[in-house]
């Protein structure tokens, strides 16, 4: 067995585990991460696993990798970008750990995350959010726990592994109605409900139920549902609610659009963006400033603001034949 073996073991208990206490998504992301890079690394030197060697992933190689996450695979720049991340992690264990491959492991280290273009978030209006819940079909158990689980996400704005993770005990629904969430981080939070949340959750722990440390919302045989299977039922939904709203049909829509949905709505109900990164345990409000971007109507009570320009409208003309031509290219 090579060095890089028992390094890498290393970096995951020692390093992941035992000294940052890294949450189990991080090191589900960070696995995923190295066992496409090992199996990249197979196809091109040949080598099992346990015997490549810290040198043979080199530079070269881990370009070439990224560069097959984003044409062969079809990733997106940010993904490419957290896999380097991770790589980068490694590497700089590695650097430590040995300093007879400083040179090229340097050379890892130093090559850069791709810049991607900012898109404007996709969001839910409002009579798109309630042909979704009006989707699900309240006479079958399926759809009555989907319609509480949507509707919670929708107010809350929890992201998709807060939501999967939830237990009957995480909801308080006496005097001060909230859902208590383990967040990005490790960022422990309490976002408040509505009282039309409140009702719907009370409704179905009501009729159906539990322990408290049950998930909150169940799959038929009452374990905690995925992730993969919560997207699943989105998708149903989605279908059904677009024949009635065919504007859902013209945006791409996950558990991650309902959660841009629920900033939005606090964001056109006049909500300082300091309190919207708090409602959704973002550690840095830069990140929550992509809902300013986003929201037209703060845009257009700006233009309404503005004094118009005293110019008169006309037509340009150039002064010269050769600046004709061009113009008219």
């Amino acid at each position: 067995m090579s060095a890089l073996a028992p390094a890498l073991q290393a970096f995951f208990t020692d390093r992941l585990i035992g000294q940052r206490a890294a949450s189990p998504n991080t090191i589900a992301a960070y696995k995923v991460t190295f066992r496409l890079l090992l199996g990249f690394a197979v196809q091109r030197t040949g080598k099992a696993p346990g015997t490549l060697d810290i040198a043979e992933l080199d530079a070269p190689l881990v370009a070439a990798f990224l560069n097959h996450l984003e044409r062969d695979r079809h990733n997106s720049v940010a993904t490419r970008n957290n896999r380097l991340a991770a790589i980068h992690s490694l590497f700089g264990y590695l650097a430590l750990q040995h300093p007879e491959h400083a040179g090229s492991i340097q050379r890892v280290l130093a090559i850069p995350p791709k810049r991607a273009e900012h898109n404007l978030v996709t969001y839910l209006t409002e009579p798109e959010v309630d042909a979704l819940l009006a989707a699900c079909d309240q006479s079958t158990w399926t759809s009555r726990r989907d319609h509480a689980m949507l509707a919670l996400t929708i107010q809350t704005g929890l992201r998709i592994s807060e939501l999967a993770a939830l237990t009957r005990q995480d909801v308080t629904l006496t005097v001060g109605a909230n859902v208590h969430t383990l967040g990005k981080g490790r960022k422990e939070r309490r976002t408040p409900l509505v009282p039309s949340t409140k009702a719907i959750l009370k409704a179905w722990l009501t009729h159906h139920p539990g322990a408290p440390d049950d998930p909150l919302f169940p799959t038929i045989t009452r374990r905690r549902l995925s992730r993969d299977a919560i997207e699943r039922r989105l998708a149903h939904h989605l279908a059904l609610a677009s024949e009635s709203c065919p504007s859902i049909e013209t945006k791409h829509v996950t558990m991650h659009t309902l959660r841009h949905t629920a900033a939005m709505r606090l964001l056109i109900a006049g909500n300082d963006i300091t309190v919207i990164a708090l409602w959704l345990g973002h550690e840095q409000v830069a990140t929550t400033n992509i809902y300013l971007h986003a929201d037209m109507t703060q845009k257009q009570e700006a233009i309404d603001r503005t004094r118009p320009l005293a110019a008169k409208p006309g037509r340009y003309r150039p002064p010269d034949a050769i600046l004709t031509f061009l113009e008219g290219l």
